[in-house]
């Protein structure tokens, strides 16, 4: 039987959503909730939702959805996510998870006492190209791997939930996850130091900064995030003998590798996708009938490793939202 999947919030990545439960199969676009009725309602048929609701409370006692999705601004998740979880309702819930670890601790934590599954789309960890990826490193493809070097940044003026602190805005959590992300992804955990600075904006959030982590068996990692300058959108993998370049640093349009002179010796191209989301709901919806709690590509452990990570950071910049003690 199909997962009945329900989306709160209508917005872009809402959307983006909608177009990949209805690419799948194993699940089906049971309904779309938003605090604005007409809006949910022409959501829903664009989208071939089988109902749409005006509040979010409707959508949580609601019978017959399985899964919420949940694609609202950060500061809203962990009660969306929380009150999702106090229904009964299984939750997959836009990145980053949490404002911080603590509440998504507290998530991961209630999803378990009560059975239900209960994760972030993260979707780069999802992508078939990370499991490539670990083989060329395992390979030694470039020999060994020494440096990475991560730039993510836009000028992203104008948009309230990147600048606002009481929607958790700033660079680092809604771009810098991926960067800290994909060099998880590339070097593991085992980080020996970390050195960061962060420049806040006149409302207190990130709007870039550069993070330099070093890992205990010598490898060394750069993280530049912006949203008040462009940097590009590239991760690079230095090692003796070339190098891996990922682009864009979310959803990897394939793996180039460069020997030592700059000749592509090797070109994995990303396999077909529906919207790149395919593989997070697909995991979700594997690990739901299951009866897991998380997924078996990012357990509940990866997620509150690089929120802690996401917290250290803004510790150090002194950079905390409202309501956090």
């Amino acid at each position: 039987m199909d997962i009945r999947l329900s989306i709160l919030g209508a917005g872009n990545i809402a959307r983006r959503m909608a177009d990949t439960v209805n690419g799948l199969s194993g699940v089906t676009l049971r309904a779309v909730a938003s605090r604005q009725l007409d809006k949910a309602q022409a959501f829903g048929k664009k989208y071939g939702a089988e109902t749409a609701f005006g509040s979010y409370e409707e959508l949580y006692q609601d019978p017959d959805t399985d899964l919420i999705y949940i694609a609202t601004p950060h500061s809203f998740h962990y009660e969306q996510a929380r009150e999702a979880l106090l229904h009964g309702k299984h939750v997959l819930c836009e990145k980053p998870m949490t404002i911080n670890s603590k509440q998504a601790a507290e998530l991961f934590e209630l999803g378990r006492e009560k059975g239900l599954f209960v994760s972030e789309a993260i979707w780069t960890r999802y992508l078939p190209l990370a499991e490539k990826l670990r083989e060329l490193l395992e390979e030694k493809v470039i020999g060994e791997p020494r440096m990475m070097v991560v730039r993510y940044g836009f000028q992203c003026a104008g948009i309230p939930r990147m600048e606002e602190p009481e929607l958790a805005g700033g660079a680092l959590l809604d771009l810098g996850i991926y960067g800290l992300t994909v060099v998880s992804m590339a070097f593991g955990e085992e980080i020996a130091d970390i050195k960061t600075s962060g420049i806040l904006t006149e409302k207190g959030v990130d709007a870039h900064s550069a993070t330099i982590l070093t890992f205990q068996n010598g490898r060394m990692a750069v993280v530049c995030t912006a949203m008040d300058a462009t940097l590009g959108d590239q991760a690079i993998i230095y090692g003796e003998n070339g190098r891996i370049e990922l682009s864009p640093v979310c959803n990897w349009d394939g793996i180039r590798v460069l020997d030592g002179s700059g000749t592509l010796i090797r070109h994995i191209p990303r396999p077909p996708q529906i919207t790149g989301f395919d593989y997070e709901v697909q995991a979700a919806v594997e690990a739901i009938k299951a009866g897991q709690c998380e997924t078996r590509q990012v357990p509940h452990a990866t997620i509150l490793r690089i929120m802690e990570r996401m917290d250290q950071l803004r510790d150090s910049w002194g950079m905390k939202y409202p309501g956090e003690d």
